[in-house]
């Protein structure tokens, strides 16, 4: 059964990571890469001051700080303890794959799917009550940034839907600890 299921992964991977094209690569290459999406950041942190204000964002800023550090480290403690090699590493697989890019850590789960998921999940509660028309486009940029991992020959699909479900728990578990610290040390939430 696990043998199928990898196998499965391995087929999906490849069909997947081979529609790229070189006209694509460069956007994929841009998309992996956290700090080219700062002005996004900056723009959705702008929105979040503006509706709970500069003493609740210190807390929010806090709360992210620690879900990203949280996340980042489980997923390198599960990186290291299963030690499923990257398919662009991986004998049987990697040949099949039109890899950009490579590297030499391990592959399951993905810390690009858990961190964008968390943080996502985490935004997302905290203004649903404020953006609920268009809030839910938010949640491009996780399907966005996770696919490029698949497209660049980085992770199989399985390593980003763990990552994805690891991380909507943890946005999930850290807006609660949000919600009672703010409720706890100010006025309202």
């Amino acid at each position: 059964m696990l043998e199928q299921i990898i196998n499965l992964d391995q087929k999906i991977l490849i069909y997947l990571n081979n529609l790229g094209n070189p006209t694509l690569d460069t956007f994929f290459l841009i998309i992996t890469q956290w700090w080219y999406l700062i002005p996004i950041f900056a723009y959705i942190f702008y929105l979040i001051i503006q509706k709970i204000g500069w003493k609740h964002f210190g807390l929010v800023v806090l709360v992210m700080a620690l879900l990203i550090l949280f996340t980042d480290q489980s997923t390198n403690v599960v990186k290291k303890t299963i030690m499923r090699l990257r398919p662009c590493n991986e004998p049987g697989v990697a040949e099949f794959l039109r890899s950009v890019i490579t590297r030499k850590s391990f592959s399951f789960f993905s810390g690009h799917a858990s961190n964008s998921m968390a943080t996502t999940v985490f935004i997302y509660l905290l203004m649903r009550k404020y953006y609920s028309k268009y809030l839910y486009l938010l949640f491009l940029f996780p399907l966005l940034f996770a696919y490029s991992r698949i497209y660049l020959g980085l992770h199989y699909p399985i390593d980003i839907l763990v990552g994805y479900a690891f991380g909507a728990c943890s946005g999930t578990l850290f807006f609660q600890v949000y919600k009672y610290y703010s409720k706890k040390n100010f006025s309202e939430a």
